[in-house]
């Protein structure tokens, strides 16, 4: 199709499509409404490498408990645990909101970057305006890397067996 056939319009509809005003014709986009169960959570699903985590986001203290264990305890180390709070410093909600998470697969470094995945979900789940803020920071995005995998004919994914002459 050439630039000649193609529809063409005016300046004030390439505005709208830019500032994301609905065209003529076209339904507004309806806003995002809080997404809470019966207990006034918001839940979501969190993953980085192997690690998948479950995660629940209610109003309280600020308490955070993985896996039944206090944060304190499950993550040990300290850069592991300001990885969780990363996405309430972010939003400016420190110690505002409670976090219950059930966290599998991998290491504890992928593990922790899958609950801080589930935590940035689930409080665009509770609060929607705050995704503008977190999408910015890149919290709402799976991070896609993983190991790769092991070729044949190798000791490790890219690595050789040591060449002997004799």
């Amino acid at each position: 199709m050439s630039m000649s056939e193609q529809t063409t319009g005016t300046l004030a509809d390439l505005r709208n499509l830019v500032q994301g005003t609905p065209a003529a014709g076209e339904a507004p986009a309806a806003p995002r409404t809080p997404k809470r169960d019966e207990f006034g959570r918001s839940y979501a699903t969190g993953r980085r490498k192997d690690a998948v985590a479950r995660v629940w986001v209610k109003p309280g203290k600020g308490n955070i408990e993985v896996n039944g264990h206090p944060v304190l305890k499950y993550f040990a180390r300290p850069v592991l645990r300001m990885l969780l709070t990363q996405p309430f410093l972010v939003v400016d909600r420190y110690q505002q909101f409670d976090v219950y998470a059930t966290v599998t697969g991998g290491g504890l470094s992928g593990q922790a970057g899958a609950v801080r995945h589930g935590i940035s979900r689930a409080l665009t789940n509770y609060e929607p305006e705050l995704r503008p803020i977190l999408k910015k920071a890149g919290f709402l995005t799976r991070d896609p890397r993983v190991v790769e995998r092991k070729k044949y004919g190798k000791a490790k994914a890219r690595r050789s067996f040591q060449f002997s002459k004799r």
